[in-house]
């Protein structure tokens, strides 16, 4: 399950991901305009996985050139849930954002009703921070959003106890 760094080619593949059925309930709806640009500003990596024939999830990383080296994890959509596939990506992401990126932070925020995608999230050691109250706007409602992250020094706990 290697990650590949995504380009504007992959876009479309993105797109059709971002709107499938599950992705739909906890996952903003962006334009192409709006990944296309995020993509190539310079200051986000969108990163990929496929399987033979079919890019299968996709995942953005924002704030690379933040000077306090906190690395937002904007997005993680995976097609088919609950194979595992979505823990093997998270995983390696952390990897990436901690080991390559040399971040101090890796921070997001999650749907507070996505209990699935929480419980994960909790799995892995991110920490829960607080509620973003109503700040999220989906099917005319307005939803809680809980912040959780993780700090470098933890990361490094978490490998040196596995």
């Amino acid at each position: 399950m290697p990650l590949r760094i995504a380009t504007v080619a992959d876009i479309p593949a993105i797109l059709a991901l971002e709107r499938g059925p599950i992705a739909r309930q906890f996952v903003g709806q962006w334009s192409e305009d709006r990944h296309r640009t995020t993509l190539t500003g310079g200051d986000a990596r969108y990163y990929v996985s496929e399987n033979d024939t079919d890019i299968e999830a996709y995942v953005i990383l924002r704030g690379l050139r933040e000077e306090s080296r906190s690395i937002e994890l904007k997005r993680i959509v995976v097609g088919v849930p609950e194979r595992g596939l979505g823990r093997r990506i998270l995983t390696e992401i952390i990897r990436i954002a901690f080991r390559e990126l040399e971040a101090h932070r890796l921070f997001f925020d999650v749907f507070e009703d996505n209990a699935r995608a929480r419980h994960l999230y909790e799995s892995l050691g991110f920490k829960y921070e607080g509620v973003m109250r109503e700040s999220a706007h989906r099917d005319g409602h307005w939803y809680n959003l809980h912040l959780m992250s993780m700090l470098e020094s933890e990361y490094t706990d978490i490998r040196h106890s596995v």
